[in-house]
Order: structure tokens, then sequence, then C-alpha cells
């Protein structure tokens, strides 16, 4: 037993520092594939011997546990928010106020202002014990277990020269990459999408399910370190040190021996933020010697040795031309405002999004407004106001469309819910559409051979009006179809034709789908709300669709991530007769409605926490690829980020994902190796 327990130490230290080296320093010096075979190892030893898992065990940062309630800690340091400014006259009042205080010549040290959620690390002996939010800035909530998810959050720390008790104080964050997808995801189930990074940070890191938190790829941003005893007299020199303890210390901090040293640098930074992959709003100035901070202590909210310095958002005032209102795939209604062009950020807006009519109605937008616009967090065009001064004397307010704009049907409102919906979901056009290419998309069916506008084309000639029709069409009634598509912005112009080997490809692919695992059916049939988490555990839970159709309310809400909202829409769409009839249709053309083991329990946690990426030609079909990614538990992601494992590469890979994987440095492994490291598990 005690060489058991030096083994499990022995991995726990091994691992954390691959960790260390490929999260700290971009420096791995072993492959993925090593390193998940120790991480394995150690995680058949934990599950043998719980008795000895360790308090730092790695096995930790993919999350598994559920917290209900998150408690309520005080900080041991008071966590202070900072005083805000906009403009160099009162920087330059800022150094003006501390050289009233201080004789001594003033050295600052200048950061980037991360944009997320500001967060207290609290470290013992070594160890991460504590994770604390802001809250009021005297107790916080704690959220240790999603933090310790946050791959550059040490949990056990390096060398033997740190205090026995301090703090890091930080900012999580959400890169620009990761807010995308994330927001993607949200908008397939008719979730609204997050606002920015820093709204999209926060709602991760207060999820009750850590494992969700794991998945969603946070980031952590250290900016200051307090405790006693720290091993050096200037916030510069603390920060650098933390490197040798294990932290990843911020790329970006310099000295500045004045305030016109500030001011340059914080020049440089309003221009150069635009090419950083995560979120900042401005910078930060810090008195850097420690024994100034103390002489100038606190006013009752802020530090006076320190200031923020926030850039303004880019904003440009352009004529409203008209409004969109666009019905989704879940029948909500988004309103569009259409712009006359203007530069912003690096591009040339048009469109932004309104959200809806409680937005509408907030900004009190007009006929002949001219609309102040901005990029949100550089990425997203947003209306941020009305240009007052050039409204129109008799300019009418704009009320929000009482009828859907593609079937004339009522629109309606829950009382719980933001948006407004058309309710006529079995014949709305673009609800119908919406439906039909979610069906066939790469995460549903991946009936990757009805894109580049085909189901458009089957819609509109009656041949495919909802989704149990794919599985009527014929060879005779494709062969021949075509249709011209007329250029579109960034698009030329296109001719998309139905020629023999097109149809036999898109019949052979329908065939395949009766191959889909019953999750990704559950997924693909389009219940509002249900994403494919959720689709996922409500597959593994019920196992059959005929124990989720006849599911309770109650039953229901014992599955992780179902809510009331979910449960309801659930109940609703089995409820609805047309639904049965597609559904019947469906198993009767061989859809999987019952789960089979393999989905049920996973072969083996090998490829646990892993994003992985699917290109080319295997020796058996793509679907059975990513099945079997699924079932040693990875999961299958379409496009390539920072966050990707590792491309599994078939033949034919496109080249841009293999040129994009070399320059994020993302490993690419051939059939034949993924094999091999299945197989060893």
């Amino acid at each position: 037993m005690e060489s058991i327990e030096q083994e499990i130490k022995q991995l726990t230290e091994d691992l954390n520092r691959h960790t260390y080296y490929y999260y700290m320093l971009d420096a791995p010096v072993i492959s993925d594939y090593e390193f998940d075979r120790l991480l394995r190892r150690l995680q058949d030893l934990e599950r043998q011997y719980p008795q000895f898992v360790q308090p730092d065990s790695p096995t930790q940062r993919v999350g598994g546990s559920v917290t209900k309630k998150f408690a309520t800690l005080e900080h041991v340091y008071p966590m202070l928010s900072l005083g805000n400014t906009y403009s160099e006259e009162e920087l330059l009042e800022f150094d003006g106020r501390i050289k009233q205080l201080v004789s001594s010549e003033i050295e600052y040290a200048c950061e980037l202002k991360y944009d997320g959620l500001a967060i207290s690390l609290r470290y013992e002996n070594g160890l991460l014990t504590h994770a604390v939010t802001r809250g009021d800035g005297v107790k916080g909530d704690e959220v240790t277990a999603n933090v310790k998810t946050i791959k550059s959050v040490p949990l056990r720390l390096q060398g033997d020269d740190y205090p026995p008790l301090f703090e890091v104080r930080g900012e999580i964050l959400m890169p620009f990459a990761r807010f995308e997808t994330l927001n993607r995801e949200r908008e397939d189930i008719g979730e609204p999408p997050f606002a920015n990074p820093r709204n999209a940070a926060s709602g991760t890191l207060k999820l009750q399910e850590s494992a969700e938190v794991a998945r969603r790829g946070l980031d952590f941003r250290l900016y200051y370190v307090m405790g006693d005893h720290l091993p050096y007299s200037t916030h510069y020199d603390s920060i650098l040190k933390l490197k040798s303890w294990g932290f990843k210390v911020p790329d970006v901090i310099q000295k500045a021996s004045g305030i016109t040293e500030v001011i340059d640098f914080m020049h440089y930074w309003d221009v150069e933020r635009k090419k950083l992959d995560f979120p900042i709003d401005g910078i930060v100035i810090k008195v850097n010697d420690f024994a100034l901070q103390q002489q100038l202590g606190m006013t009752a909210k802020n530090p006076r040795w320190a200031i923020a310095y926030k850039f303004k958002a880019e904003k440009m005032s352009t004529p409203l031309l008209s409004i969109d209102y666009q019905v989704g795939r879940t029948g909500i209604v988004t309103p569009v405002a259409n712009l006359e062009p203007v530069p912003l950020a690096g591009t040339i807006v048009k469109r932004a999004t309104l959200h809806n009519a409680d937005v509408m109605a907030a900004l009190d937008i007009r006929e002949g407004d001219h609309l102040f616009v901005e990029k949100g967090g550089e990425i997203i065009p947003k209306i941020v106001g009305v240009d007052l001064d050039k409204r129109p004397v008799d300019a009418r307010p704009i009320q929000f469309v009482t009828h859907c704009p593609e079937c004339g049907t009522p629109l309606q409102r829950n009382e719980d819910e933001a948006g407004t919906f058309c309710p006529n979901e079995l014949h709305c056009p673009p609800q119908i559409k919406g439906r039909l290419e979610h069906f066939i998309s790469r995460r549903a069916m991946n009936l990757d051979s009805l894109g580049e506008g085909k189901v458009e084309i089957l819609f509109e000639r009656g041949l495919v009006k909802n989704i149990a029709d794919f599985y009527d069409l014929s060879f005779n009634q494709l062969l021949g179809i075509e249709k011209q598509f007329p250029a579109e912005e960034g698009k030329p112009a296109r001719v998309v034709s139905f020629r023999e080997k097109t149809v036999e490809r898109i019949l052979a692919g329908i065939s395949q789908t009766r191959e889909v695992p019953f999750e990704r059916v559950l997924f693909a049939i389009g219940i509002r709300y249900v994403g494919e988490t959720t689709a996922k555990k409500l597959a593994r839970h019920f196992k059959t669709i005929d124990a989720l159709a006849n599911a309770t309310k109650e039953e229901l809400l014992e599955v992780n991530d179902v809510g009331d909202r979910v449960a309801d829409s659930i109940i609703a769409y089995f409820n609805q007769p047309d639904n049965l009839e597609i559904l019947l249709r469906l198993r009767n053309a061989g859809l999987r409605f019952e789960a089979g083991e393999a989905e049920n329990e996973p072969v083996s946690q090998v490829l646990e926490g892993k994003n992985i990426v699917v290109s080319g030609v295997f020796t058996i079909s793509r679907d059975e690829m990513k099945k079997k990614i699924e079932q040693y538990g990875g999961k299958n992601v379409s496009s390539i980020s920072k966050n990707t494992a590792f491309v599994l590469a078939g033949e034919k890979m496109g080249p841009e994902k293999r040129k994009k994987a070399e320059s994020l440095g993302i490993p690419v492994i051939s059939e034949d190796d993924f094999m091999k490291m299945i197989q060893e598990s």
C-alpha cells in the first residue's frame, strides 16, 4: 500500500509539473499522448485507493462536482475596487496627488486591465485552498471547485520560498474564441447570447456543475499578490516572482519612471488591444513600491496608490435605415437595425442586433434617428444609444411588430422570458427551414452532403416540409434540380445543381444517419432549449424515446441541467400530435430511438476533457469515428482553437485546418495513432 501511495504522489507531482510547462510556459516536454497515459494511470489508482488522493490532484481539472449553493467567505484582505479615469488630465491629477503626499521619486507599474470577473485565490502552505469572488469587497462567494478546472490556476505551488499564507488577486476571463463558440451554441438552442465575454465568464463561474465550467475554457490573469513576508519590496518584482512559484504571470507589465511613460503605455495599448485574443477595457497604474503603497493608504472604497484608465469604446453615429425582424429556428423574433455603413474598429458596420422588444423600448428608437454604434468587446457591433442632437422634431416611435413577419401569426411572449416569439412552429417557414438545417447540421445528424443551400432548395420545391420528409426522398425526385443564388456580401453568385453524383451522395448520407446514436438524434429533432449536452444527459438517463416522452415533470427535473423551462418544453413537444407523427415516421425510417450500451457508459475516460477536431477520410465513417471519440470521453468540435487537444487527421485532410493547427501548435495525429491511444486504454 505504501508503494501505491507513493506512486499516486509521484504521478500527481509529475502531472502538475507538465501542466505548468504546457499552460504557463507554453513549452511542453512530453506529448499529449504521454500526458494522457499518466493521467489515466492516476485516475485508475485514485478510483481504487481514494484514501490516497492528493489535494492538488490534476484529476480535479476536468470537474464533476455539483454545487447547489455557494458558501460565503470573508476575505483575509479587503478586496477593494479601483478608481476609474477616462482622460489624460485625470491621470496627471492622480500623479499630482501622490506627489503631494510623498517626497521620493515615484515609479509606477503599468498593466492591462482585464475585462472579467475579479477573484481572490488563497494559498496555504503552497496549496490552493479557497477561491472567492469579490462580492461586496469584504465577503464573496466561494467558487473553489469551479476555479480548480481552470488550467492556468496552479493547485500546488513550486519551489519552497513562498509565504505560508498569501492571496493572489486576478481576473477570470473568457478568450474571444471561446466566447464566440459559446454564443453560437446558446443561439442554436434558443438561449439568449451573452452580451460580452465578461458576462460569459461571470455566468460560467457561477454554474453549479464544474464539468461544464471546465468545458467552457476560462482563463486566469493575475494582477496582485497580498500577504506577509513577501520576498520582494515592489509590486513589479513580486509579480515576476510568482512565475517561479508556478503562476502564469502577465505578458504585459512595465515599469514607468514617471507619468509621461505611463501615458505612452496607455496610448500604445489603446491601439494594440485590438490584436489581443482576450478582453481588456483599459490599463491599471500602480505605485510600484509596497512601502509607498502603505504610506498612501486607502479611502473607504479605493486604494490611493492605484488607478484604472478605461479606454473609450470606439463609437460612431450613423443613420438608421430600417429594422428587419428575423425569425429563428425556435420562433424567437430578433430585431436587427440596418445602418448606413460606418467604419468601426477596423471593419465596416452595416447591421447590428437590437436583441428584443425591451431593448428597443429602453433605447427609445424612433424613425429617422441616428444611432450610436460601438464594437462590444471589439467583436460584435452594438447599438448603445440615440444621437438626440440629430433626431427629427416629428420623429415617431418605432413599435415592435405584433405579428410574425413571415407567417402573420400574432406574436407571444412568456412572462419570465425576454424574447417575443411566433407560436406557429409547425407552419412558419423560417422555423421549418431552421429545424431542417439544424437536423442535418454536423453536431446533429451530420448530413454534410445537403449543405450549400440544398435544404433551402428542397424546402422551396415542397419536397421537404419536416425532418421526416428527408427519408422519403428518391433519386428521380432530386435529379436535375437546379437553382442560381445571387451574390451576397462576401459571397459570389453561384449555381447549385443536383447532378447524378450529388444525388447519390445525398441519399447515401441520409441512409447513414440510421446509425447515428440516440443522443444525437434527440438533439437533432430540435426540442426547444434541449442543446447537445442536455440531449446526451436525457438519452443516458431515460435510455429510450418512449421513456422520455412519458416522463413526468418531476422525473425530468431529476436530470442534471434540466430546470422548469426545459422540462416544460419537453412535455409540450411530446404533447403535440404533429411531432408524434414525425417521430413515428422517423422510427419507421430506421432511426435509433434507444441508447445502446456504448452510449450509456463511456468505454474509457482516456479522452476526457479533450476537444477533438476530425478532418479527412478514414477507414470507417466520420460518424463512427466521432462516436468512438465520445465513447472514450472526448468531445467533438468542428473548428480548431487554442482549446483543441488535437486534430484527428485522415486522408485528404483540409489544408486550411492543417495550416491553422500548425499555426496554433495543435498536434495532428493519424488514425493509426488514435486507435493505438484508445486501444491501450
